[in-house]
Formats: structure tokens, sequence, C-alpha cells
């Protein structure tokens, strides 16, 4: 980055001593007539400006060869945009009108742009500067600050994002699934919920959308959507650099550059890396792991021939390289199975014991090496024509995701599993068209279509394989034939699925004003989907045998299988919303909206039953939602806001993710679970007091029910019982039935090295209660409640520079993240750890 900014910063300073200047001088008061002294006047997109006297006056240089805006702002009073006209003359007179009030929220959900209060949608909206000032730099640290939001991440690729406790499915991610939650980069839909756990870049906005959406994207998606916009390439030049510093050897490094190319033509370059050391320490290997190491760009350029049109052409790249994702011993459950194959008497009969009985000394040591490789990126152009009174929009896109990764899936030092790789490649593209704008006086309209397909298969081959403590952990007989040297030492499985699919979607959405306060939104959808399927897998290596004890042995770990499918399916959804606005402080609406999920497809192998493969498992139903909604959106004051929604979901044939006592499907395998039915209730808030303090938070209570799921798997102390079971009235894993946030921010008005702004102290707290980690509900895979508290002080100056010192989970609270059951189900469990507490200082500079 130093011989990036020693080439970069001549260059910009070159540029702007060649630029003509002109000058211009004004006076600032307020709307009594008083001058107001030190009131800064910046012009936008540059890092030139001025302060007012004591008289209220001021000079300041502007570029003479195009118009210009200027931005003028001062403590408790509303900031003033002031277009300057070519080569213009004379003393400008400013007013500023005084300022308490919250500041309206701008949102583009609906496709166009809207204020938040006065869209009957349940929204959460955060803006690019909270998100990194609260070090929320990737979906799993924003979290944090939105309740209904859960993430839960044990590798990149086993990364599952829900909303209300609705989304991917909870465990170890099967790629037969669509997700149910939506992940949007401006206007580009992203279809592995790997791409939550790269680093943001340039974010302008975060947009939560909350509950079905199915007539506003081109994507249907059953809980709800993220959309996020970036920050486009402006026409004046502009730049930002930001460096972070913190323990464990934290640095994270941002660069933004963003200039004119011509009159028509502007571009943006984006940077940003992050690297932090490991936060385990593996004795085996005397080495710390689950580091960060994480490097990302993007490159757009903007085209407007015209005030019509619009041309945004974006590329962006990620590359991911920890020595990470290593999850750590949590404990052994007794299970049904007999006393010789209980986990204690495993391990007594190795002779092993695991580094650390508690998980909270971050030690491991594991023999199988953790590796979570992924690259991802793509290509995309969107095309913005004003037609007739509203806007065309076409976005095309391209993007892909490459992932090595190797895993120690029994999580010890033994060897119940040497290998646990799944490296695969994917490709994916969409078409969008859509448009939005007024039909007739009393009635806006969105209206789209949308094509989308992919392609996913192994990078070679996914690779399960035995150990030499194999035979001790799949031990189901006391005969001394498992004790036969080498039988299952690299005795394995490679498996090839290949999945494609393709989806295309008609959309659209009405908004009838009938009369001042009363509106109506009915919107429908119609989906088509094709996937295609093809599955196998080859067992390898271990002791060649023609003893029909000794293979039987074998075949009760690993065995081939192979099947294809190939599935068409349509499907309608829709939604009918009233809204009604009382007055300029009450917005009160009602929803009833149906959604689907298309059929799944399993791709992580069969479970056998008495040597059987499951055959009837290959393929899970589509699901079938039911959604009721009531919110109310009001501002008490004209400087708060309070939100309240309550909701209900009913799901038929819920797509679920679940364990076996299979060896050869550690990773899981999909089913359908009866009904479901989520329901709870939303509080979000808002409050500025005057211009010194802002509040900010968000309750919600969520609960999640199997209605009916009589043929579930057995949690995993129930391993060695009945095949089966009736979880019917369990809690749905990943829900707390409380979370809360609260943050704000306290400002005082100050200088520092000669530069004016404001001090600034920020809190943000986050709690929430217990949560089953199992698709079954287990006893020992329950994530107690636990909170966190971040904070940072620091100093913002009204133009250029910003630095603060910052800590999260400044309290150093120790909790687990998730809790998954060792492969084979033979008792041992294993903990994702929420990182101890961090510190640091981040420096951030705007030109």
């Amino acid at each position: 980055m130093t011989k990036f900014l020693q080439l970069f910063i001549p260059v910009l300073l070159l540029a702007h001593l060649a630029t003509a200047q002109q000058v211009l001088k004004g006076r600032i008061k307020n709307s009594d007539g008083e001058p107001l002294p030190g009131a800064t006047i910046v012009v936008r997109g540059t890092a030139t400006y001025a302060i007012s006297d004591s008289l209220g006056h001021f000079s300041i240089q502007t570029k003479k060869d195009r118009p210009q805006t200027l931005l003028v702002s001062f403590i408790g009073h509303k900031q003033l945009e002031v277009p300057v006209a070519k080569h213009a003359g004379g003393e400008l007179d400013l007013t500023l009108a005084k300022n308490d009030l919250l500041s309206e929220v701008v949102i583009t959900a609906r496709r166009r742009k809207e204020t938040l209060q006065n869209v009957p949608i349940p929204i959460t909206v955060l803006s690019g500067t909270l998100a990194e000032d609260a070090g929320a730099f990737n979906v799993n640290r924003l979290k944090e600050l939105i309740p209904s939001v859960q993430l839960y991440s044990s590798n990149p690729r086993n990364t599952g994002l829900s909303i209300r406790g609705l989304g991917t499915t909870f465990g170890l991610t099967n790629d037969g699934i669509d997700p149910g939650v939506g992940f949007y980069v401006d206007g580009v839909y992203y279809a592995r919920t790997a791409a939550t756990t790269i680093d943001f870049l340039d974010v302008e906005q975060i947009e939560v959308l909350r509950g079905p959406q199915g007539t506003l994207f081109g994507k249907n998606t059953t809980a709800g959507a993220f959309n996020i916009t970036t920050k486009k390439p402006a026409f004046d030049p502009g730049a930002t650099f930001e460096l972070s510093y913190g323990n464990y050897g934290y640095i994270q490094a941002k660069t933004s550059i963003t200039g004119p190319l011509s009159k028509n033509l502007a571009a943006r370059v984006s940077f940003v890396g992050t690297q932090r050391d490991g936060l385990l320490y593996n004795v085996k290997t005397d080495k710390k792991v689950n580091d960060l190491n994480n490097l990302g760009g993007r490159l757009q350029l903007l085209y407007k021939p015209s005030e019509k049109v619009e041309v945004l052409f974006a590329a962006d790249a990620t590359r991911q390289r920890p020595d990470g994702y290593a999850q750590v011993f949590a404990g052994a459950a007794p299970t049904l199975r007999a006393g010789y194959r209980q986990y204690s008497a495993i391990t007594a009969d190795l002779n092993y014991k695991v580094a650390s009985t508690n998980p909270f000394d971050r030690v491991i040591d594991h023999d199988t090496p953790w590796r979570s490789n992924q690259d991802f990126g793509g290509a995309s152009i969107n095309v913005d024509i004003a037609l007739g009174n509203g806007k065309l929009t076409s976005t095309t896109a391209y993007r892909y995701w490459n992932w090595d990764p190797s895993n120690d899936r029994d999580f010890t030092g033994l060897q119940a599993l040497a290998k646990s790789q799944a490296p695969s490649k994917h490709k994916q593209w969409s078409q969008e068209v859509r448009w939005a704008g007024t039909l007739l006086p009393n009635v806006s309209a969105v209206f789209g279509v949308f094509a989308f397909g992919q392609k996913l298969g192994p990078d070679g081959a996914h690779v399960e394989e035995s150990g030499k403590d194999t035979w001790r952990f799949s031990q189901s007989s006391t005969s001394t034939l498992w004790k036969t040297p080498g039988l299952f030492e690299g005795f394995g499985i490679r498996s090839y699925p290949n999945l494609k699919t393709f989806s295309g979607a008609i959309f659209g959405q009405l908004d009838w004003k009938i009369t001042e306060h009363l509106s109506i939104l009915p919107g429908l959808r119609f989906n088509y989907d094709n996937k295609e399927v093809n599955f196998k897998r080859e067992v390898y290596g271990g002791l060649q045998t023609e003893d029909p004890q000794l293979q039987a042995l074998k075949n009760g770990i690993y065995t081939n299988q192979s099947f294809e499918s190939k599935i068409d399916d349509t499907n309608f959804s829709g939604q009918l919303t009233i809204s009604y606005k009382a007055n300029d402080r009450i917005n009160a609406f009602v929803t009833y909206s149906t959604g689907f999920k298309p059929v799944g497809l399993n791709l992580g192998g069969l479970p056998t039953v008495s040597g059987k493969i499951m055959t009837e498992l290959a393929v899970v139903k589509p699901e079938s939602v039911r959604h009721y909604e009531v919110g109310l959106k009001t501002s008490p004051t004209n400087n708060s806001t309070v939100n309240l929604t309550v909701y209900n979901t009913d799901i038929s044939d819920y797509q679920t993710q679940v364990q076996a006592a299979d060896l050869s499907v550690n990773r899981g395998y999909l089913a359908n679970a009866e009904k479901v039915r989520v329901r709870g209730l939303e509080l979000d808030a808002n409050l500025r007091v005057r211009e010194f303090l802002s509040l900010y938070g968000g309750l919600a209570y969520t609960e999640g029910k199997y209605v009916k799921f009589t043929n579930a798997p057995p949690p995993l102390e129930e391993t060695g019982g009945p095949t089966f079971k009736d979880i019917s009235g369990g809690d749905l894993p990943g829900i707390s039935k409380w979370a809360g946030s609260l943050g704000g921010e306290l400002t005082t008005k100050g200088s520092l090295i000669s530069l004016k702004g404001n001090y600034f102290l920020a809190l943000e707290g986050f709690y929430r209660s217990r949560f089953s980690s199992n698709p079954s509900p287990s006893k020992y895979l329950q994530v107690g409640y636990y909170s966190l508290l971040n904070a940072r002080l620091g100093f913002r100056a009204t133009s250029g520079l910003t630095v603060f010192v910052w800590a999260r989970n400044l309290l150093d609270e120790k909790y687990y993240e998730q809790l998954l059951p060792g492969a084979g189900n033979a008792g041992q469990y294993a903990a994702v750890l929420g990182d101890p507490r961090t510190y640091g200082i981040t420096i951030r500079y705007s030109l």
C-alpha cells in the first residue's frame, strides 16, 4: 500500500494543480439571521473545505471547469447542498435551518427510492459507515446489529444464513437445495452462502428485508433478503484510505479511489485486505490456526451518455487463504450403544486423551490439516434507462466460486476419519430485466423477468477416508476381525456430485393508492425450475481381501452409490398487502403471502439401513410457505421512530439437514419435516437527542417449532436406539427465543491538531438466549445464552480524518456460536467458538 500511495498521491496533486480554480465567497447564518462561526463548507467529492469566521464569512476555492456542489454543515442544523453554477460570481448568502430531527432513511428495496417509514415491509437498514465503524466487515459480524438475523459458519461452504430462523439448512451444507435468504449485491444474486464470509467492499447501505420476497426480487426466497448497495463511481475525484491495527496481529487495509476518466465515464477502484493470527493453538503441529488471510478488489466503470441512460460495469475478485475454521473438542455424550461403543471406552482402548477438555483453552491436537481456501468473484453489467414514467433496468451477471477445503471431522488427534475434503467449483449466470415506475397517477408498479443458471461439481473428487483408528470408532460387534491390520487404513470413498439447475421467473407488484391514506399492494410470481443431478460414489483402498466377513465390515463403513435425477417444477406464489397511513407519523400494514423453495436433491450421499441404500431420500419435496404479518411503523416525535411487526409463518415439507450415525454421510443428508411453524414479534427503534446523542436498537422474540416431524433421526445421545424418532413439538435449530441489540453514539464538538470536528463515544450491545444446535433437539447440543459489548472512542473531522480506538467483546465473554456432533455420532461433539476480546485502532482519511 505504501508504494501505491507514493505513486498515486503525486498524480492526484498534479491533476489538482493543473485544474483552473475559482474563489467563492459567502456568509453563513442561522434562521434568525445570526452569523454561524465555525460552520464547515466542503466541496463535494474533494478534500477542499473552509471554516466560517466569527462573522460567518468564508472563502473557498473550487474547480472552474465544471459545476460544483458545496456541502454546508453546522452542529444542530440541517446540512445544506448548494449547487454552484459554472463561473458563478458574487457572494453566496446561505441560511442553515436548525435540526434535531432524525434523518430520513432512503431505501431501494422496491426498486425505487423511498423513505423507510413509508414502505409497508419490515426492513432493517444499516449505513455502510455504521457497519465499518462497528467492525462489521462481513455478514457474520453484522448479525450483532440485527437481532432477526442468524448466521452459523463452521467454514465458508458450511455457512447458514437465516432470517427469523428460516433460510439455509442448519448444520453442514448440502448443495442440493436453494437458500431461503436471498443475498444481492448491486442487484446481482449470489447463489452460494459462502459469499457471506467475504469482506465488504465500499458498502453504501445494507437493507435486510424480513419475510418471503418473491414479487420484488429476481430469485424467489422464503425467509427474506439482503440487499447490499455499494458506492458508485463519482465524477468528482475522491479517495478513501483506511488502516486498522489490533491484537492477535490484526491488520486490515482498505482503499477506494474514484474520479472521471472522461466527460461521461467515471471509475472506482477498491481494495481490501485482512489478516489476523490464529485464535487456536494446535499442539500437534505447534502452530496457531483459525487465522484470517483475505484479499479482495473491485473495479467499477460508470458511463452516463445522457441524463436518461446509465451503464455500470463491475468486476470483483476475493481470495481467502486461512489456516482455519477448526473446531475445538467440547464434550462427549453417552449414547444408547453398547458400553464398548461409548466414546470414553473407545478413547481408553486407544490410550488417548484430548488436548484439553476446556474448549476455552483454545487448544486442539488435530492431525488432519484444516484448510478453507476459496476464490470468489465475477462481473456484471447494469443498464438503467428512463422509460416512460419509470426506469427500465437490465442486470447481467456471471459469478464463480472455487472451494478447496480440508477438515478434521472427528475433532481429535485420533484418526476416526483421516480425510474429509469436498473441493468444488461453482459457476452461475443471471439475467434480470425489470421496469419500475408510475402507471397511473395513483398506481405504481414493478414488473420483471428473471433467468438464472448454475453448475456445481467436484474439483476432482470429494474424498472421505478412514484412518488407523476407524476400526474402533466403527466397531459394532466384539468380533476380533475388527482388529485386522490395515483393514480400514486408507479405505475411503471418492464422490462425484454434479448439479445443474435453471430457474426462470416472471414477477410483479402493484402499489394502488385508493385514497390518500389507503393503499393495496398485490403481487404475483410464476416460477419454473429445472434441476439435474448426477451422483456417483466409489470406494477405494483399505485391505484387499476376498474374505466375505472382512468385506462385510468394510461395506458397513463405505459402499458404492450412484443415482441420477431430473426434475421440472412450476409454481405460482404471491402476496397481498393492505397499507393504511393514518398520518405522517403512523403507517400500518397487513400482509398475506405464499412462497416456496424448489425441490431439493441430496448431494452428500444417502444413509443405509441393513445394508440397503435409502434411495427414497435422494429427492426432497419443495417447501410450501404460508405467511401472515401485521406491522406498524411510527414516528412518535420528529426525532424518533418505533416500528413493530408481528408475524406467523407455516411451512409444509420443510427442508432440513439431519445428521446420521453413518460415517459415509458424515455431512448429513436432506429430509422433509411435515410441518414447521415460526412466529414472533420484532421491535425496532431509533432516537436522536438533539445533535449530540443517537440511539438505535432492536428486539426479536422468535418461536420456531416442528409442528410435525415423525420420521426424524434421533439426537446424538439416542444414537444406537431406534433409527428414527418423532420430534414433533421440538425446537427448530438455531433459533433463540429472545435476541436484542442496543447501540448509541455520543458526540461533542471539538478539534484535533487544528482540525475541527466531533469527538464520539459509541457502544453496542447484543444479547441472545439459548438455542438448539442440532436439527433433532439434543440436551447436549444446546448453546447457552450470551451477551456481547462492543465500544469505540475517537474523533471524526468535518472533512478528511477519522481516527478511533475500538474493542469487540469488551467484557471477554466466553461463548459458543455452534455445536456439532463428530462424524459417525460416536458421542463426541465440537464447538465453533466466538472470538475473545479484540481491540485496536482505525485511521481513515478521505480526500
